[in-house]
């Protein structure tokens, strides 16, 4: 079972390819610092604690573990905070990556699988966006994602790292068997805050803008099940192993939901009302974000199977319920 280095794997995307990893054959060594990880999501393999920002630690990883390929998903990825503070995405996100990409080469690990975004796009729209569409991000975050796409180009040319660059959308659900699910401290994320609008474990939630140029009014976008998107993940890595080159691959249905429609999904599966107030735009949002490519499938032959809106609010909704993480 060749071992896969994936860094971030004690995250809420991370902890499901490793899952996904698993089921596939290979052994997934976690590497994550547990800033927002979680230690009780590393159950599908070895875990090797440290930082991106140590070589040291990075080095041992690889040394100890001997990993074939790098699935590297370990990012700050708060859009809010990304124009607050773009310093802490440069530092983190940027250079982060640049000691795990060198440390990688040095090792003879070429086979690097990147966890990029949407967001690199920026704010385009009335396009369909597909991976031929200019890149203009709209804040540090996606800022950060495009110049490490950047250097595995250059890093490629200078010593043959092979990458697959996923630019996906957004993500929801959980683990249909409630092993691993979605659980940030602060939590960010638009259907995990709704589920804790309707349990009472916040007072409400607070849309932002409904004067966006939509038929309601607020942002749409493009959602794709966790379990969906890792497996999409494993078929990247086959790709590599398959000695077919690098390739940027866009990760959507195509069919984008308005937070409006996220809460009256949410209202339908959970049969409760979602308490939430309207509050001004936040800095840095576009407002349509839908993927138009079909790369994905005919290249990698990835089809989402999970990924209506009710069953990620269903299988989001049975982890909230029995699923939960400690440090």
């Amino acid at each position: 079972m060749p071992n896969v280095l994936v860094t971030g794997g004690a995250g809420y995307i991370g902890s499901h390819a490793c899952k996904v990893l698993k089921a596939a054959g290979y052994t997934p060594v976690t590497f994550d610092n547990l800033s927002t990880g979680w230690s009780d999501a590393v159950k599908f393999g070895p875990f090797a604690q440290g930082d991106l920002l140590s070589r040291a630690d990075l080095d041992r990883a690889f040394a100890e573990h001997q990993p074939a390929a790098v699935m590297h998903f370990a990012a700050f990825s708060q859009v809010g905070e990304a124009m607050r503070d773009p310093g802490k995405y440069w530092r983190n996100n940027v250079l982060g990556s640049l000691n795990l990409i060198e440390a990688a080469v040095d090792h003879g690990c070429l086979n690097f699988v990147f966890s990029s975004t949407c967001a690199t796009y920026g704010e385009q729209d009335g396009v369909t966006l597909d991976e031929s569409c200019p890149q203009a991000p709209l804040n540090a975050y996606g800022a950060s994602k495009r110049a490490i796409e950047d250097m595995l180009v250059d890093f490629e040319a200078s010593s043959g790292l092979k990458s697959v660059i996923f630019r996906y959308f957004n993500v929801a659900g959980a683990d249909p068997d409630s092993e691993v699910g979605e659980f940030h401290q602060p939590e960010t994320h638009l259907v995990p805050l709704i589920l804790d609008a309707i349990d009472g474990k916040r007072d409400g939630l607070t849309v932002f803008g409904d004067d966006y140029d939509t038929p309601d009014g607020t942002c749409i976008r493009d959602y794709v099940h966790v379990m969906d998107l890792v497996d999409a993940h494993v078929q990247g890595l086959k790709w590599l192993e398959a000695d077919k080159g690098s390739r940027v691959f866009n990760l959507g249905t195509g069919h984008g939901f308005s937070v409006h429609e996220v809460i009256d999904q949410s209202r339908v599966v959970t049969n409760r009302e979602v308490p939430f107030q309207i509050g001004p735009r936040r800095a840095g949002d576009c407002t349509r974000l839908v993927s138009g490519s079909t790369r994905a499938a005919e290249e990698l032959g990835w089809q989402p199977k999970r990924s209506t809106m009710a069953q990620m609010v269903t299988d989001a909704w049975r982890w909230h319920q029995n699923g939960h993480y400690e440090k």
